[in-house]
């Protein structure tokens, strides 16, 4: 069992300065020479289109665009070079699991993956040159895990798969453009069916006014569900997923069996955090394995955050950040039973 450690970030400010920052924080961590011999092992099948990549960012985050270039300035590599680790636009997502169950008023998600992509830090992020203020744990420095914003939209995504892949934005960067522009679930669908796919994930979303919905998006389709839980495996397109789907279908029956809709968020959070009852995962050698647990309460703007299994809960009241209080605590502690980790380490 690993003793495993998260950061908490906090900035107020603008885009371009909170590149500057993050690049500044990611030239204390081995994080950059990780990402480095990632890449070496496994090349890129494409070309970074510069032009191609800025054009899209101006057309639906330029702000997110002035973060790169903040980070461009700070490291000082070759802007290919931060839009391949940093950009999320036409890269690849590995496969991962995930689960997700919505209750009356919360949100409550396990992210499973594997350690040595996982960033160790979660953000707190107030801009001062347009888009939405956002909390959420960080991924691949500029991209989100799940999270939530100012307006109680709160977003969570679960892989499908990679097959047939089209030009457009990894999940990372989809969460984040959810949190930066849109206010409700609403603004979210018309959102992930404006903007291109690059795999195929499940994004969960539920906003202040309780309203909830499962949006089930492809590089060829975008359609949205009701529905309390999501795992790893469409229900509506079928047709598009992967030829195993036994474990996902299991784990989707496992949570149903347990929860309902009046279950109480405390409750809910044990289900997903104590390996007892089997949604979370310890296959993190498979890149499945339970990283975190977050649960987001839309109506009160507050966040609940474990970090490994049978974790210590922490708390955080994102309404009081937003008036100006800061954070009380600045680790996240935890134990994950793996010896893998964090990338950032």
């Amino acid at each position: 069992m690993q003793d495993v450690t998260m950061q908490t970030f906090e900035f107020r400010g603008n885009h371009y300065d909170h590149g500057v920052a993050q690049a500044q924080w990611l030239q204390t961590t081995k994080m950059l020479e990780n990402r480095e011999h990632e890449w070496k092992i496994r090349r890129p099948r494409f070309d970074i289109n510069i032009n191609e990549t800025k054009d899209i960012y101006q057309k639906f985050a330029p702000q997110i665009w002035e973060e790169l270039m903040g980070i461009q300035d700070t490291l000082k590599m070759p802007l290919d070079l931060i839009l391949l680790n940093y950009g999320h636009y036409r890269v690849y997502a590995k496969d991962s699991g995930c689960s997700i169950f919505l209750g009356r008023d919360y949100m409550v998600r396990n992210y499973d993956y594997n350690p040595a992509t996982y960033d160790g830090r979660l953000s707190l992020f107030q801009p001062t040159d347009g888009g939405y203020a956002q909390i959420g744990p960080t991924s691949r420095l500029t991209g989100r895990m799940d999270g939530m914003n100012e307006h109680g939209l709160a977003m969570g995504y679960n892989f499908m798969h990679r097959k047939k892949p089209g030009d457009g934005f990894v999940c990372y960067m989809i969460g984040r453009l959810i949190l930066e522009t849109c206010k409700n679930i609403d603004e979210a669908v018309t959102l992930l069916k404006e903007i291109p796919h690059r795999s195929s994930f499940s994004y969960i979303l539920m906003d202040a006014n309780n309203e909830s919905i499962i949006v089930e998006a492809t590089p060829r389709a975008v359609i949205t569900k009701h529905s309390q839980l999501c795992t790893n495996h469409f229900e509506v397109l079928t047709h598009e997923n992967r030829n195993y789907i036994k474990e996902s279908e299991e784990r989707f029956d496992r949570i149903e069996q347990i929860t309902n809709s009046n279950l109480e968020l405390d409750q809910a959070f044990h289900y997903f955090n104590d390996p007892q009852y089997e949604i979370y995962s310890k296959l993190f050698n498979s890149w499945s394995g339970t990283i975190h647990t977050s649960a987001y309460i839309p109506s009160k703007l507050e966040v609940l955050f474990a970090l490994g299994e049978n974790g210590h809960i922490h708390h955080f009241d994102f309404q009081n950040w937003l008036n100006g209080t800061p954070l009380n605590h600045h680790s996240i502690f935890g134990k994950i039973d793996s010896d893998i980790q964090f990338s950032s380490e």
